[in-house]
């Protein structure tokens, strides 16, 4: 017959296992789908070397791929024929265990023998349904390793289990060191396993679905949370937009009462130019009739106008006039200016008792059933919710925020020039009034914004000796010499020192020293929820000086400590 004068290898290609489509022969004789050794060859194309899949013999350069056509006629007449070779499934693939007896092109095997310790394809497995004594032989799914089965001892089939030393063994090993062991039968060992095994899958599936309910309990909190989020936003914004417009209407009356004030001032210090301008007019026209009568040369004429033009003004006609060259509305701008630090003041107190309120608002619960956790919204935000750290400077400038230097703290050897961006040490004492916030003794200045709750990130250029940079709660002392004043000496603030050649990280009075190439630039990242504060030399690449890990319950507010001639300058980083 027509089907055993090929096979299967003749006519299938031995990549795809499939029969063959646009068959082309390679110059070694083996053929291949064209698709097939295209591809192939495409994968080594960097190497220039090409290898046929089957005898590895190398050809260079890439040999010229043509149809097959001869063979691709017989491939045709065998489909429809319907002659094809065994389907490609029935061969033994990657992941698969082959058949034992099957020589040449190994089929996937179908049953492992535990007696034989071997594995039949469907054709091979015959005899063990057919033979009488095979029949005997346990047969299971076909598995790999069947040499696992076998005692390493005595290479005698696995079937009793040792419960004193938890193994399997075989006949012998009951005979020999386990004699005296608690042994019994795999099977037997295996039902009570499986029964074992039951249990734990339902305490398994039982803990599932607990676990999913959580999830879902959880995902509904978490949609609760964003609603209630948006809610409280909106509001939120309604309640500023009201405050603002208050504060604009405030804005408007006093620009309204400076300008009213000026306009009643200035008619009135006009109309009294104007009655001044009249009175130099008339007292002109008199001077000139004066000079008149004093040129005439007709005696009768002088002497009969000379009582009437040489009488003197009325009284009152010359009323004195008393200029205030010092007017000014310096007490409105101190009013307006002690307003705006009392509602600065209030805003971040209150902020800080927003924040509380919000970070210790509980979603979840974490831990056992016995000793449950509340999960806060803060802690949602650092363990799941939060994104990831900026990887590049690009990623952290979505961070910025602008800073300004207060005059209230400044130290009154240190001078703020550039909109109150740059600090400077010099010699002289600057003549700043007197405030309680004010550092007395060491060269300090902190920024007017209270950092918290956000992600925060600003870049100092530093140039000179040596300067502090950091950051510090709003109690931290001003008053007197004690080192305790100064950023990092206390447990309110942490600065990073930068000298001439080298960096120091402080907290509390702890030192770290840091090796790292000397940077002109120095970006701060603070991320008030996740409770870091980090350093970075800004250039190319940011490259992390120092992170601080802790938990921050106020406010921070950026600060800077000078020595030397040495200046610290805010960057414009929009």
């Amino acid at each position: 017959m027509a089907s055993n004068l090929w096979t299967e290898d003749q006519f299938s290609c031995s990549v795809c296992l499939e029969l063959l489509k646009d068959p082309v022969t390679i110059p070694c004789g083996h053929s291949y789908c064209m698709g097939c050794i295209k591809n192939c060859w495409d994968q080594t194309d960097h190497t220039g070397v090409y290898s046929c899949p089957q005898c590895r013999k190398t050809f260079t350069p890439r040999p010229d791929l043509g149809r097959n056509t001869m063979l691709a006629e017989v491939v045709a007449k065998l489909k429809k024929t319907g002659l094809n070779p065994c389907p490609a499934k029935s061969y033994a693939g990657p992941g698969d265990v082959p058949c034992d007896f099957c020589t040449g092109r190994k089929f996937k095997a179908v049953k492992s023998c535990l007696t034989c310790l071997a594995s039949y394809c469907e054709t091979h497995v015959k005899p063990h349904s057919e033979v009488t004594p095979l029949k005997r032989h346990k047969l299971i799914n076909a598995i790999g390793n069947l040499e696992q089965k076998l005692c390493a001892q005595h290479q005698r089939v696995l079937e009793v289990f040792c419960r004193t030393d938890q193994t399997c063994i075989c006949l012998l090993c009951t005979q020999d060191e386990h004699r005296s062991h608690d042994t019994v039968s795999a099977e037997a060992e295996r039902s009570v396993k499986q029964k074992q095994l039951g249990e734990t899958q339902t305490e398994l599936q039982q803990r599932i679905q607990e676990r999913l309910k959580d999830v879902e309990d959880l995902k509904q909190t978490v949609k609760s949370l964003k609603r209630s989020a948006c809610i409280e936003i909106k509001e939120s914004e309604k309640n500023f937009t009201e405050l603002i417009r208050s504060i604009e209407k405030i804005r408007t009356e006093v620009i309204q009462l400076i300008g009213a004030n000026e306009k009643a001032a200035v008619n009135q210090a006009e109309g009294r130019i104007k009655k001044l301008e009249q009175e130099i007019a008339e007292l002109r026209r008199r001077n000139a009739e004066l000079k008149q009568l004093s040129e005439t040369e007709d005696h009768i004429h002088f002497l009969q106008n000379f009582q009437s033009l040489c009488a003197p003004p009325k009284a009152g006609d010359l009323p004195s006039v008393t200029v205030n060259t010092g007017i000014s509305l310096g007490a409105v701008r101190k009013a307006v200016s002690k307003l705006k630090d009392h509602i600065e003041d209030f805003c971040k107190g209150e902020l800080v008792k927003i924040t509380k309120t919000v970070n210790e608002t509980a979603v979840c619960t974490l831990g056992s059933r016995s000793s449950d956790r509340h999960l806060t919204v803060n802690e949602v935000a650092v363990y799941s919710l939060q994104a990831p750290e900026p990887r590049n400077r690009a990623e952290f400038l979505k961070y910025s925020c602008q800073l300004t230097l207060d005059p209230n703290t400044a130290n009154r050897i240190l001078c703020l020039s550039e909109g109150n961006r740059k600090v400077t040490l010099r010699g002289e004492t600057q003549r700043y009034p007197r405030h309680p916030e004010r550092f007395e003794s060491w060269a300090q200045v902190l920024c007017r914004e209270g950092l918290s709750v956000t992600r925060c990130y600003w870049e100092i250029e530093c140039s000179g000796g040596w300067a502090s940079i950091g950051v510090t709660y709003k109690g931290i002392s001003r008053k007197g010499g004690d080192r305790s004043c100064i950023l990092g000496f206390n447990d309110k603030s942490w600065s990073l020192d930068c000298s001439g050649s080298s960096y120091t990280a402080l907290h509390n009075k702890k030192h770290t020293a840091i090796t790292a190439p000397r940077s002109p630039r120095i970006g701060v990242y603070l991320d008030f929820n996740a409770g870091t504060l980090s350093f970075y030399g800004v250039s190319d690449t940011m490259t992390l000086l120092h992170r601080f890990q802790t938990t921050f319950t106020e406010p921070l507010y950026p600060g800077f400590g000078l020595y030397y001639d040495s200046s610290v300058t805010i960057c414009q980083l929009n």
